[in-house]
C-alpha cells in the first residue's frame, strides 16, 4: 500500500473477506462498482441486438440469410436471460477468485483458454476459429485504446494484493477476461454464426466501448483510498533503436522473455506455438552438429547490415514480366536461398563465414521464408502478382528482425500494408487494368520499400496510406459503374417480371376461347404493352392494374356470340367502357391519334357485325381482305410485344434445369457452396488455360435469384443462376478465391506444415 493511504478505508462492498483487512475492502470496492456497470452495460448492449437484427434481415440478399436473421431474433429473445446471468456469474466467479486470492492464469504461460492457440489451429472448425477472431480483435483494439486507465488499474490492482503482479490477461476486468466470459456465456446461444458475430460486434460497441468508465470509476475509488495517488502512465515508443536493442540481445544468445499479448492472447499464443513447432524442428537437424563451425554469433546490428547489402542488390534487377501461364518456381527457388545467401554476405562483412545464428533470428529468417514461398504458392494471387509480392522477402526481414512484434501484432503497419497489397492484387487482371495502373502502383511501393527502407518502420505506415488512398479513388468510381450495372441488371429484370406477369394473366383469362384475330392482336400486342407499363409504373397491386386486367375480362366477353336482345343490349353497354380504356391504354403506349382511330374504326365494324347491324364478310372475302391487309400496328420498340413473352412461358429458361434428384453430386456440392456466397466475394473464371478473369460478387437478384459478377472496374463479366455458376465450378472454370487476410491464411498454412513436421519423427519410431 501507498505511504499516502489514509488511514480510514470506507467500505463499499456488501460482502467482506474479514481475513483480508483493508485489501479486502477495496478488492469488493471494486467488485461491487465492476457488477454494477456491468450489468447496466451488457443490458444496454441487448436492447440493440433486436434493432440491429431486423435491419440486417431487410437488407438481407435472399431469403435465406432473412430467415437467418428472423430465427436469430426469436433465439436472442429466448435466450437472452441466460446469456445475461452466465456473463454476469463469470464475472463474478473471476472477481470472486481474485478477491480470495486465486489469480487467473494468463494465455501465454501455456493454460488452455478458450481462446488458446495449438499445434491444432489449423483443425479448429471454420465457425470456431471465426469467432475466435472477432473476439481476439475485439480484446486487442480495446487493451490497445485503453492502455492507460487499464494500466492505473493493473498496477493499483497489484499494490492491493501485496505485489503480485497483474497484467492485461489477468486482470479480472480487464477486455481479454471479459470477453472471454461473454464468449462462454453465448453457447448457451444455438444461433447462426452469422448471428453470433453481428452479437459480438454489438458487445464490443455497448460494453467494451464503456469499459473508460469503469476503470475510471475503479481508478478514482483506489485514488481516493490513497493507493498509488500519483501514479503515471509513461507511454513507451517504440522505435527502430529499441527494436534493434531487442534484436541485439536475442542475438546474443539470451533466452527470450515470453511473448506479451500485444493485439491479443490468440495471437501471442500463435506465435509462442511456432516458437515451440520450431524449436522441436531443430531437435531433428538436418545438418550434423559436427559440421557446424564454432564462433561469436552475428549480432542485429550485423544481420541487418548483411540484409541491407542484399536488399539493395536486389532493387537493381529488374523484375522480368511473368508470361500467362508462366511458373514461379524460379522465384521460389530464390526465396528459400536466402538464408544461404544472408550467412555469404555476413562472412563477407566480417571476414569469417559464421557457423550458425541466434535462435530467435534462425527462427525468422525461416518463419519469413516460409510466408513469402506461401505467397509464391497461394492461388488467390495471379502469378504476375506473386512475383512481384516475392521481391518483399528481404525488407519484411529486415523489418521482422527490428521489431519482433510483426508476427504477434495484428495491426503492425507491416503487416497490413502486406495484407492490403494482396487484397488489391487479388482483384487483378490483364482485362481489368488495361491502363496498368493496379500494377504499376503495387510494383512503385515494392520498389520503393527495396530503395528505401532503412530502419525507419515509418515508410510502412507512409505506404499503406498511399495505397489506401490509391484504392479509396478507384473504389469510390468502381462503385458508380458497379451501381449502374446493377440498376440496368435490375431494370432489365423488373422488365421482364412484368412481361411475364401480363402474359401469364392473359393467356389464363383467353383459355380455350377461340379468339377472332383482332381482337387476340390487340390483347397480345397493344394490351400486353399498357399491362407491362402499368405494373413498372404503378406496380401489380394499384388501382389501375386491376382495372387493365376488368378489360381484358371484358374484351374477351365482347367476343361471345350475340343471339338473344339482352346479350345484344349487354354488349352495348360494355363497348363504351371498351372504347374509353383503350384510347387511354394506347395513349399511355405512345400511339399515335391516328393508329388508334384506325384500330377502333376496325373494331366498330366487328362489333357492328356481331350485333347483326352490317353483314359478316363471306370466307372467300376474309381471305382477300388477309391479302391486302394494311400493316400491323406499330408497337413501340421500348417494349417487346406479348408474343414473345407468351413463347417464353412455354420455353421458360428455369425449366432447363434439372430436379434436385438429377443433379451430379459434383454439381449439387457446388450448388451447396454457391448458395452460400456473399456479395462481395471474389471468383476466378477461366475461359481456357490461358485466359482468366478475375470477378466480385455484386448482386444477387432477389427475383430471379441470378448472381452478377464485375470487375475491379465495376464492369459487369458475366451472370449465372445458381445452377449455371455451380455447374461452371464443378467443370474447373471457375473458382471461389479466400476472403480473408493474406497474413492469416500463411500463418494458419504455416503452422499446419510445421505440426506435420513435428510429427514426422514420431511416425518413424
Amino acid at each position: 500500500m501507498s505511504q499516502n493511504e489514509p488511514s480510514n478505508i470506507v467500505n463499499l462492498s456488501q460482502r467482506l473477506d474479514p481475513s483480508s483487512g483493508r485489501g479486502g475492502d477495496l478488492l469488493n470496492a471494486v467488485r461491487s462498482i465492476a457488477t454494477r456497470r456491468l450489468q447496466q452495460y451488457i443490458g444496454n448492449m441487448f436492447e440493440h441486438v433486436d434493432d440491429a437484427l431486423f435491419d440486417l434481415a431487410e437488407k438481407a440478399e435472399n431469403n435465406a440469410a432473412q430467415m437467418h436473421y428472423f430465427d436469430g431474433m426469436r433465439e436472442v429473445r429466448k435466450r437472452r436471460p441466460v446469456i445475461e446471468r452466465g456473463f454476469l456469474a463469470q464475472v463474478s466467479r473471476e472477481l470472486n477468485d481474485f478477491v480470495g486470492g486465486q489469480r487467473s492464469t494468463p494465455a501465454s504461460s501455456g493454460a488452455p483458454t478458450p481462446l488458446a492457440g495449438s499445434i491444432e489451429l489449423s483443425l479448429v472448425a471454420d465457425n470456431e476459429l471465426e469467432e475466435s477472431l472477432a473476439i481476439t480483435s475485439m480484446i486487442g483494439k480495446n487493451e490497445t485504446r485503453l492502455a492507460r486507465d487499464l494500466f492505473a488499474v493493473n498496477q493499483r490492482l497489484s499494490v492491493i494484493c501485496g505485489g503480485a503482479r497483474i497484467e492485461d490477461a489477468t486482470n479480472p476486468i480487464g477486455p481479454a477476461l471479459l470477453a472471454q466470459a461473454f464468449r462462454q456465456s453465448m453457447r448457451e446461444l444455438s444461433a447462426d454464426m452469422r448471428v453470433k458475430l453481428i452479437i459480438y460486434k454489438l458487445f464490443d460497441r455497448y460494453v467494451m466501448a464503456s469499459l473508460d468508465e469503469l476503470y475510471q470509476e475503479t481508478n478514482a475509488e483506489l485514488m481516493r483510498a490513497g493507493v498509488l495517488p500519483q501514479l503515471r502512465h509513461e507511454v513507451v515508443r517504440q522505435g527502430s533503436t529499441g527494436a534493434a536493442a531487442g534484436g541485439a540481445a536475442a542475438a546474443s544468445g539470451e533466452v527470450p522473455a515470453p511473448i506479451a499479448a500485444e493485439d491479443s492472447d490468440a495471437s501471442a499464443e500463435l506465435l509462442q506455438t511456432l516458437r515451440t513447432l520450431f524449436g522441436a524442428r531443430r531437435a531433428h537437424p538436418n545438418v550434423p552438429l559436427s559440421a557446424i563451425t564454432q564462433g561469436p554469433l552475428p549480432t542485429a546490428n550485423e544481420l541487418i547490415g548483411a540484409l541491407s547489402v542484399l536488399q539493395s542488390q536486389a532493387a537493381t534487377v529488374p523484375v522480368a514480366p511473368l508470361p500467362i501461364g508462366g511458373s514461379t518456381l524460379d522465384i521460389t527457388e530464390q526465396v528459400l536461398q536466402l538464408k544461404e545467401q544472408l550467412m555469404t554476405q555476413l562472412g563477407s562483412l566480417r571476414g569469417q563465414r559464421p557457423g550458425q545464428i541466434a535462435t530467435m533470428d534462425e527462427d525468422t529468417i525461416d518463419l519469413v521464408g516460409m510466408l513469402f514461398e506461401f505467397i509464391l504458392e497461394d492461388r488467390n494471387l495471379p502469378p504476375q502478382m506473386q512475383v512481384l509480392l516475392a521481391r518483399l522477402q528481404i525488407p519484411y526481414l529486415k523489418a521482422a528482425i527490428l521489431d519482433r512484434k510483426l508476427f504477434a501484432h495484428r495491426q503492425h503497419p507491416a503487416r497490413r500494408l502486406l495484407d492490403g497489397l494482396a487484397d488489391a492484387a487479388k482483384s487483378w487482371s490483364e482485362e481489368s487494368d488495361r491502363d496498368g495502373r493496379l500494377h504499376d502502383t503495387i510494383k512503385a511501393i515494392v520498389e520503393r520499400l527495396l530503395q528505401e527502407f532503412d530502419d525507419d518502420m515509418t515508410i510502412f505506415d507512409r505506404l499503406l496510406a498511399e495505397l489506401q488512398q490509391f484504392q479509396d479513388s478507384n473504389r469510390r468510381r468502381a462503385e458508380l459503374a458497379e451501381q449502374r450495372v446493377a440498376e440496368s441488371t435490375r431494370g432489365r429484370e423488373k422488365l421482364e417480371q412484368a412481361r411475364r406477369r401480363a402474359a401469364r394473366e392473359i393467356l389464363n383469362r383467353i383459355g380455350d376461347h377461340a379468339l377472332p384475330p383482332l381482337i387476340h392482336g390487340v390483347l397480345s400486342r397493344a394490351w400486353a404493352n399498357y399491362m407491362v407499363l402499368t405494373i413498372l409504373r404503378k406496380g401489380e397491386e394499384s388501382t389501375e392494374f386491376r382495372e387493365a386486367l376488368r378489360f381484358v375480362d371484358a374484351f374477351i366477353a365482347s367476343t361471345k356470340p350475340v343471339r338473344t336482345p339482352e346479350a345484344k343490349r349487354d354488349l352495348r353497354q360494355l363497348l363504351p367502357g371498351i372504347e374509353r380504356a383503350l384510347r387511354k391504354g394506347l395513349a399511355n403506349v405512345a400511339f399515335q391519334d391516328a393508329d388508334i382511330e384506325r384500330l377502333l374504326g376496325q373494331l366498330h365494324t366487328y362489333y357492328r357485325q356481331q350485333l347483326g347491324e352490317v353483314a359478316a364478310p363471306a370466307p372467300e372475302q376474309i381471305a382477300q381482305a388477309a391479302d391486302g391487309a394494311p400493316a400491323p400496328l406499330p408497337i413501340p420498340e421500348s417494349i417487346q410485344p406479348l408474343a414473345e413473352s407468351m413463347a417464353d412461358l412455354e420455353d421458360d429458361p428455369a425449366q432447363a434445369e434439372p430436379e434436385a434428384e438429377a443433379i451430379a453430386p459434383e454439381v449439387r456440392e457446388e450448388l451447396e457452396r454457391v448458395s452460400g456466397l456473399k456479395p462481395g466475394t471474389w471468383l476466378e473464371f477461366n475461359s481456357d488455360n490461358e485466359h482468366f478473369e478475375r470477378a466480385k460478387l455484386s448482386w444477387i437478384s432477389p427475383m430471379s435469384g441470378r448472381y452478377l459478377f464485375v470487375n475491379r472496374r465495376g464492369l459487369k463479366v458475366a451472370d449465372y443462376s445458381p445452377y449455371e455458376l455451380a455447374v461452371v465450378m464443378a467443370d474447373g472454370r471457375a473458382r471461389i478465391l479466400a476472403s480473408n487476410a493474406l497474413f492469416d491464411r500463411a500463418m494458419d498454412a504455416i503452422v499446419d506444415r510445421l505440426s506435420h513436421e513435428e510429427a514426422r519423427p514420431d511416425d518413424t519410431e
